[in-house]
């Protein structure tokens, strides 16, 4: 049935107006205290199997949203009563920002893909955090905060606002993510150089434990696809060598070459980051990589490219403790969670692991 209603309205519609449209209904779903909870039950069924422990956490299963959904905190339970088991918001940026000029936002269809060159529009790190200090959930879900740089702050000044962004938001987060992998915001990309990644890093952890003392705040940090192997490398090690949380992998590509793109060259060509299908192999790549670096000595979330539970399934055997999805949203609809769940249930239960745990990182142990 979505389908349908994909292709005859939100298909015809700016890609823009269409996510405002549709978030809008399931912001107005979750207000309705009985419809609510009918809609959960029927799109977020639990399945003990899935019960799932990272960063300190418990989740109801490993499946969440990746950020740039929910910018700024609105719909953390509407999303929860579709089944996203943890939501990432934002990325918040230090100010509050209108992003780049429209349009920005272009569906690729025919690839399952997105392009966006969005620029980090939100409300700015106050205005959200005081909406995340006043809420009172109704569905439990862990909230990831993710931040980034402000665009006419210069990179010199980029510390100094991340930990901004930091100190405001960290009392309020499950998790927070640092982003340095965005193709959207002019030289953020570079701060991903071990170099410059470093000192942020300890800055924002400092931050993050100055403003939230009574508890510690899971800090990871999330990369971009394009990043060559050996820099992949150098941010795993460099996240071991911090203590760090967990990391991404990953962010939108700015690829459009060897991705077997087949939707009208204009389109393929418009400037932005890519998600969705094309990226799947490079993401699962990096997240391969990373696991076989790190091991189990901090958690990875992987996303980038899933569209279904084999995928999800994939990603936990290549290391992934936690996965994210946000492309397939678009195209799959409101009952993506609950096909995500109950066919990551069935591949456990049809797979040698007693649990979600033993399956992380199997098959790349077994090729080590």
């Amino acid at each position: 049935m979505y389908k349908i209603l994909f292709t005859l309205l939100f298909q015809r519609m700016d890609p823009e107006q269409a996510h405002h449209l549709a978030f809008r209904w399931i912001r107005r779903v979750a207000r309705v205290p009985g419809l609510r909870t009918f809609v959960a039950a029927a799109l977020a069924p639990r399945h003990k199997e899935l019960r799932t422990e990272a960063l300190g956490l418990r989740l109801h299963s490993p499946f969440g949203l990746a950020a740039g959904f929910d910018k700024n905190a609105v719909g953390i339970d509407g999303l929860a009563m579709l089944g996203f088991d943890h939501v990432e918001i934002g990325t918040v940026t230090g100010e509050p920002q209108p992003g780049n000029p429209k349009k920005r936002l272009f569906r690729l269809v025919a690839d399952r893909a997105l392009i966006n060159r969005m620029g980090f529009n939100n409300e700015g790190s106050l205005a959200v955090a005081a909406r995340l200090a006043s809420r009172t959930p109704v569905f439990r879900t862990v909230v990831g905060v993710n931040i980034g740089k402000t665009k006419a702050v210069p990179e010199d000044e980029a510390v100094a606002d991340y930990v901004k962004s930091a100190e405001r938001l960290a009392p309020y987060a499950d998790y927070l993510v640092v982003n340095v992998s965005s193709p959207n915001t002019p030289g953020l990309r570079d701060l991903q150089a071990v170099d410059h990644l470093r000192p942020l890093l300890a800055a924002v952890r400092e931050a993050a434990d100055r403003s939230a003392p009574a508890r510690r705040v899971p800090l990871l940090v999330k990369i971009a696809p394009d990043l060559a192997d050996e820099d992949v490398d150098a941010v795993a090690d460099l996240a071991v060598e911090l203590g760090l949380d967990g990391i991404i992998a990953t962010n939108t590509t700015i690829a459009r070459e060897g991705l077997g793109l087949t939707s009208p060259p204009a389109l393929v060509q418009e400037t932005g980051g890519l998600s969705g299908a094309p990226l799947k192999a490079r993401s699962l790549d990096v997240l391969r990589r990373l696991y076989a670096r790190v091991g189990d000595r901090i958690t990875l979330v992987g996303v980038g490219g899933v569209e279904n539970a084999e995928d999800a399934w994939q990603r936990i055997l290549a290391g992934a403790t936690l996965v994210q999805g946000y492309s397939a949203f678009v195209y799959e609809g409101p009952f993506w969670g609950r096909a995500m769940h109950k066919g990551l249930a069935a591949r456990l239960r049809t797979s040698p692991y007693a649990t979600l745990a033993d399956a992380v990182g199997a098959d790349v142990r077994t090729t080590a």
